[in-house]
């Protein structure tokens, strides 16, 4: 069949939750911060993939990787057999984990990293519950999708099992006038806490809270530092474990390893994945070698977690970020790109919050009379964009923020060139509804 004949088979061969989804591009092939399209245009990229190919598509270090990995190995399972690829990919991620985060159970994807988080969590303390935070997304499995509450129609007939709550996740934009933000949310966040522990669960039932150390799918929320300070310091009081989902933080997108670096907080678990293998299907469940040594063998299993070549591709993409000194890039190009994306909210009126950090930023998009969330205006945005070269991507409750994700090989005169196409599609909108 041609290509256009399989397009036009799309919706009978694929289930429409995997088939329709923005934009639905044509491509042919992909190259550092380019999409190429079937129509013959190049497509600057500010999705990554939704935050995976950190390193830029198809690098050739990574591809080289895959390439020599195959003429070794193409499946595990690691524990019937064990290969060095595994061995040093686990070797090199401790140097860089935060804290004593030093042992691996190695899986597929975020969502798998996850329930991998949860479980341990859960043996380790012999404790039932789960706090989690309303906005967060941890997965679509039912026990990742049982903390998740970015969109209830994510959870939609899957009936959570009751074992988790959720409290609010910070909400900076709420902070009066005036008020220091780091103050207003950590006040805020003892209030649902002293809430919850009296009316809810009782702190020693708990096994641990899970959340993004930024909010992702929930619409990029950047919590002040001492947020996550103060629930670091509550977990400590209590003996809960805390967990953080970096599925989408990690690997270099806030400008550091891990988020947990640029916040200054370690967790007790993290779940890793995405940027991990740079498209490769990896990911990993991290904790201390004393903790881990708490689950026993068999209590958890895979067969394909830690594959050989994705596994290779990690190890390359570990070494394209230093080689290519790539956090430092983010942490310059990300403040570039902020300063950009501020310039285009003072301008437009459907612009409403900007947040960011390294390249993890946020454009909100709103109704410039009412100052609501704009899905549909949004989606305008996105196509016009498209149409005129940049790809970029979508998050929020509402739909209402745009996601700048580009690769963190990203330069500034691409930033400039990703800017000047938002920005013509957002005048381009706004004069569509008469905003002046």
């Amino acid at each position: 069949m041609t290509w256009t004949h399989l397009l036009e088979s799309i919706h009978d061969r694929l289930a429409p939750t995997m088939a329709k989804d923005f934009p639905n591009l044509p491509v042919e092939k992909e190259e550092g911060c380019y999409y190429y399209g079937t129509d013959g245009k190049e497509y600057l990229d500010f999705s990554s993939g939704i935050a995976v190919t950190n390193v830029g598509h198809r690098h050739p270090k990574v591809v080289q990787a895959i390439k020599d990995g195959a003429d070794h190995l193409t499946h595990g399972p690691s524990g019937v057999i064990m290969y060095e690829p595994l061995l040093t990919l686990a070797d090199r991620l401790a140097t860089i984990m935060p804290g004593n985060l030093d042992c691996f159970f190695f899986s597929n994807s975020g969502t798998e990293a996850v329930e991998g988080a949860l479980k341990l969590a859960k043996h380790t303390t012999e404790r039932p519950y789960v706090i989690s935070f309303t906005g967060g997304f941890h997965g679509r499995t039912l026990g990742s999708l049982g903390v998740s509450t970015s969109k209830s129609k994510y959870r939609k007939f899957m009936q959570p099992n009751g074992l988790t709550y959720q409290i609010p996740y910070a909400n900076p934009k709420a902070c009066p006038e005036g008020e220091d933000v780091g103050e207003f949310c950590v006040k805020q966040l003892e209030k649902d806490f002293q809430t919850l522990f009296e009316h809810q669960v009782t702190p020693d039932e708990v096994a641990c809270m899970i959340l993004e150390p930024v909010l992702g799918e929930g619409g990029y929320i950047i919590p002040p530092k001492e947020w996550l300070q103060k629930i670091r310091e509550v977990c400590d009081q209590h003996g809960i474990l805390l967990i953080f989902d970096e599925v989408q933080t990690g690997f270099g997108r806030t400008g550091e390893w891990f988020a947990a670096d640029t916040f200054g907080v370690t967790p007790d678990i993290m779940a890793v994945a995405k940027a991990m293998a740079s498209g490769l299907p990896l990911s990993a469940t991290v904790a201390s070698k004393e903790l881990m040594k708490k689950w026993p063998v068999g209590s958890h299993a895979t067969t394909y977690g830690g594959n050989p070549i994705a596994c290779n591709a990690a190890l390359a993409v570990l070494d394209v970020i230093q080689e290519e000194n790539l956090l430092d890039n983010t942490k310059e190009v990300g403040a570039y790109a902020y300063e950009q994306l501020q310039t285009l909210a003072a301008k437009h009126d459907v612009v409403g919050d900007v947040r960011g950090v390294g390249l993890m930023l946020g454009l909100e998009i709103v109704n410039p009379v009412t100052g609501e969330g704009d899905s549909e205006g949004l989606m305008t945005i996105l196509q016009s964009a498209l149409e005129k070269g940049a790809l970029f991507y979508f998050c929020g409750n509402k739909t209402e923020v745009i996601r700048v994700i580009p690769p963190l090989t990203m330069t500034k005169a691409k930033i400039d060139e990703g800017m000047a196409i938002l920005d013509a599609a957002l005048t381009e909108y706004e004069a569509s509804i008469s905003v002046s």
